[in-house]
C-alpha cells in the first residue's frame, strides 16, 4: 500500500519542472540576475595565480634536474605527473590561506527579512524509521521553540522498497504525529516506484506539491540542523532575491569509531578555513552538495530539471551526482548559488569504517566521472565548469598519484640502482633515467608532505578566529594529542584511499560499477576474508615496495607509504574499532565535548519513538 492512501500529504499544488536541454542555452526570465562582487575576480586571480606561480617555480626546478640533454618520454611523463599533482596541492593551500585572511573580516547580514513558506524535505530509502523521524522531530521542535516569521513543514519522502520497513515508516509517522507539539506539521509520502532515485524523488515533490512553498530545504536521512541554523539559512534566502540556492557547510557528528572520528576531527578543525576560502573566491557561483541547503523552489523547477544522458550503447543514463549539475544549471539560468561557511548548526554523519567509506566513494566516483561529459554544456559559468572538473579530478588524481609512486619507486637511489637500468643496461633505445640523488629525493618528498600539512597548520591558527578556544576541544593537551593522532592516521590511510580510489576509477571506466545502492549508515561488520579481498591490491603493492627497498632498488623515503599499503588489512580492521571508555574523547571536536541541544533532543526522540513502537508491537526494522 502506498502512502498517498494514508492521506498523510497536503492537497497538491502542481509546479512544472521541465527537463533542461543541455545542448542549448537557457536563461530563466524570472531570475533577477546575480553579478559577482568585483572582489571575487581579485580573489580568484590570487588563489589560482599563487598556485600557478608556485607550480611554475617547481616545474623550473624539475626542468633543471631533468632537462640536461633534452627530456626523454619517461622523464617528460614523470615531470608532468609531479607538476600536475603539485598544482592541486598548491590550490588547496592558497584557498585555505584566503580563508584564513577572510575570517579576520566580520560579516553582517544585509537587507530586510520577509516571511517565507519553507518545506523541509527528507528523502529516505530503507532507513531506520525512528532514527530519521527522531531527527525530524528535533528540528521541528527547535523551530517551534525559536519562533520567527517563517512557516515550516517537514516532508518525509520515502523511496523505501522493503515493505516491512515501509510499514514501520508509516507506523512511526502515525505515532510521531500523535505526539508532535501543536502547530508542527509533518507529512509522509511513499512512491510506488523509485524512478530516478533521489533526483526523481525531489522532482516528484516539486511537480506535485512545490507550488505551495517558496523554498525547500533539502536534507539527507542523516541530516540534523538546529532551529537557529534553519532560520538563519531561510533569512539569507529571503534577504537575497537573486539567490537560487544557499549551501551550508555541514559538520560531521556522531562518530564513534577510529576512522569516523578521524574524519570528524579533520572536518571540524581543518574544514573551516578551507570552506571560508572556497566561499570567498566562488562568490555567486558556489556549489551544491545535495543536502543541508535551501533552494528557491520555482527557480529550481524552471532551471534545474535533469534530463537523461545517452550512453555509448544508446541507453538512457541518469545523472547520478546530480547536485553539482543542478548548481551549475541554476547559475546558468541567472540565479546565484552561494555557500555560507560560517553558519554553524548544520550536521551530518560519516561512514564508520574504511570499507563503508570506500563503498560510498565508489558511487561518488561513478557520478563525478560522468561530469566530464557535461563540461561542454552551453551557458555554464567557468566556475561551474571548474566544480564539475574538480569533482572528477578528485578521483582521477589517485591513479595519477599511483603512477607517480610506481615511477618514483623505479628511480631507485640513482642511475646505478635504477630498476629500468637493471632491465636493459646496454639497450640504447631505453633512455637514461634522470639522476635523482638522495638529497633530491628528500627535498621533493619533504615538499609534498609540507604542502599536505600546511592547510592543517593554517587551519589550527584559524581556530581563535572562529570564536573557539582550545578548551572547546578538551583542552590544549588533548587537542595537541588529537592533532598528532589525526596526522598519523591520515598519513597511514592516505595511500590506502589512493589505491581504492584508483580501483573505483577503473571499475567505473570498465563498467563494473553499476547502480547506486544506498549507504549502510550503521556500517558493516567485516571478517578477515572480506578485508583481505578488499585490500589485496594495496597489500601486494606495499609488499613489492618493501622487497624493492630490501634489494636496494627503491628509495627508503617511500617507507611510510609502503608500510601503510602492506598493513592495509590491519589498518582497515582498526578503522572500525569503537571509541568507548577512556578513549571516548579521542580526537573530539567541540560538538563532542559540548554536545548541542539538538543532538541530545534527537537521541531522546529516537528512543521515545522506538519505545512506543515496541510497546505496541509495531516494529520489525533492525536496530541502527
Amino acid at each position: 500500500m502506498s502512502a498517498p492512501d494514508l492521506r498523510l500529504m497536503p492537497p497538491e499544488a502542481p509546479l512544472a519542472m521541465p527537463p533542461q536541454d543541455l545542448r542549448r542555452l537557457y536563461a530563466d526570465p524570472t531570475a533577477p540576475g546575480a553579478a559577482n562582487d568585483r572582489s571575487v575576480h581579485f580573489w580568484r586571480a590570487g588563489v589560482f595565480g599563487t598556485a600557478g606561480l608556485a607550480t611554475a617555480g617547481f616545474a623550473a626546478i624539475l626542468w633543471g634536474w631533468f632537462g640536461d640533454g633534452g627530456l626523454s618520454g619517461i622523464e617528460a611523463t614523470l615531470l608532468a605527473l609531479m607538476v600536475f599533482n603539485f598544482f592541486w596541492l598548491c590550490l588547496t593551500v592558497s584557498t585555505v590561506a584566503l580563508g584564513l585572511g577572510s575570517m579576520t573580516v566580520a560579516q553582517r547580514p544585509q537587507g530586510p527579512t520577509r516571511p517565507m513558506r519553507v518545506a523541509l524535505l527528507m528523502p529516505v530509502y530503507n532507513e531506520v524509521p525512528w532514527y530519521v523521524l527522531g531527527n525530524a522531530r528535533s528540528m521541528l521542535e527547535e523551530l517551534r521553540a525559536r519562533g520567527g516569521v517563517h512557516e515550516y513543514a517537514m516532508f518525509i519522502l520515502s523511496d523505501t522498497r522493503d515493505d516491512a520497513i515501509a510499514r514501520d515508516e508509516q507506523d512511526s509517522v502515525r505515532a510521531l504525529q500523535a505526539t508532535l507539539s501543536p502547530g508542527l506539521t509533518l507529512y509522509y509520502r511513499r512512491r510506488s516506484e523509485n524512478t530516478d532515485r533521489k533526483v526523481g524523488n525531489i522532482a516528484d515533490w516539486v511537480q506535485r506539491w512545490g507550488g505551495a512553498y517558496e523554498a525547500m530545504l533539502v536534507l539527507d536521512a542523516d541530516s540534523l540542523m538546529t532551529g537557529r541554523a534553519i532560520a538563519r539559512l531561510t533569512d539569507a534566502l529571503a534577504r537575497d532575491p537573486a539567490a537560487g540556492l544557499i549551501q551550508t557547510c555541514p559538520q560531521l557528528i556522531g562518530a564513534q569509531t577510529v576512522f569516523s572520528r578521524m574524519q570528524q576531527f579533520a572536518n571540524g578543525v581543518y574544514g573551516i578555513a578551507l570552506a571560508e576560502g572556497l566561499a570567498r573566491w566562488t562568490g555567486q557561483e558556489g556549489n551544491y552538495w545535495g543536502h543541508n541547503a535551501i533552494i528557491r523552489t520555482r527557480a529550481f523547477a524552471a532551471s534545474a530539471g535533469l534530463p537523461h544522458l545517452r550512453s555509448l550503447t544508446g541507453r538512457d543514463q541518469l545523472i547520478m551526482s546530480h547536485d553539482f549539475v543542478e548548481a551549475g544549471l541554476l547559475r546558468r539560468a541567472g540565479w546565484a548559488v552561494r555557500v555560507l561557511p560560517r553558519l554553524r548548526g548544520s550536521y551530518e554523519e560519516t561512514p564508520p569504517t574504511l570499507i563503508d567509506h570506500v563503498l560510498r566513494d565508489r558511487r561518488w566516483c561513478q557520478g563525478n566521472l560522468q561530469h566530464l561529459r557535461l563540461l561542454g554544456t552551453p551557458g555554464l559559468r567557468p566556475a561551474s565548469r571548474f566544480h564539475l572538473f574538480h569533482g572528477a579530478m578528485s578521483y582521477l588524481l589517485s591513479p595519477i598519484w599511483f603512477a607517480l609512486l610506481v615511477m618514483w619507486a623505479l628511480i631507485g637511489d640513482g642511475r646505478d640502482a635504477s630498476v629500468l637500468t637493471y632491465f636493459s643496461p646496454d639497450n640504447p633505445l631505453v633512455p637514461a633515467w634522470p639522476e635523482m640523488t638522495e638529497g633530491r629525493h628528500v627535498l621533493i618528498i619533504a615538499l609534498m608532505y609540507a604542502l599536505l600539512l600546511a592547510p592543517k597548520i593554517m587551519s589550527i591558527a584559524a581556530i581563535p578566529l572562529t570564536r573557539s578556544r582550545f578548551a572547546d576541544y578538551g583542552g590544549p593537551g588533548r587537542f595537541t594529542l588529537s592533532v598528532l593522532s589525526e596526522v598519523v592516521l591520515s598519513v597511514a590511510y592516505a595511500p590506502i584511499l589512493m589505491v581504492q580510489q584508483m580501483i573505483a576509477v577503473f571499475r567505473t571506466l570498465l563498467g563494473l560499477q553499476r547502480g547506486w545502492t544506498p549507504q549502510a549508515r550503521g556500517g558493516g561488520r567485516y571478517g578477515l576474508g572480506t578485508l583481505m579481498i578488499c585490500h589485496a591490491v594495496e597489500t601486494a603493492s606495499g609488499v613489492a615496495l618493501i622487497v624493492g627497498m630490501a634489494a636496494g632498488v627503491v628509495s627508503l623515503w617511500l617507507m611510510p607509504i609502503a608500510a601503510s599499503l602492506a598493513l592495509a588489512v590491519p589498518l582497515s580492521a582498526l578503522s572500525g574499532v569503537g571509541l568507548r571508555g577512556v578513549v571516548a574523547g579521542w580526537m573530539g571536536t567541540r560538538e563532542l565535548w559540548r554536545e548541542p541541544l539538538v543532538t541530545q533532543a534527537a537521541r531522546h526522540y529516537r528512543a521515545e519513538l522506538r519505545s512506543v513502537l515496541e510497546r505496541t508491537g509495531k516494529i520489525t526494522t533492525p536496530a541502527e
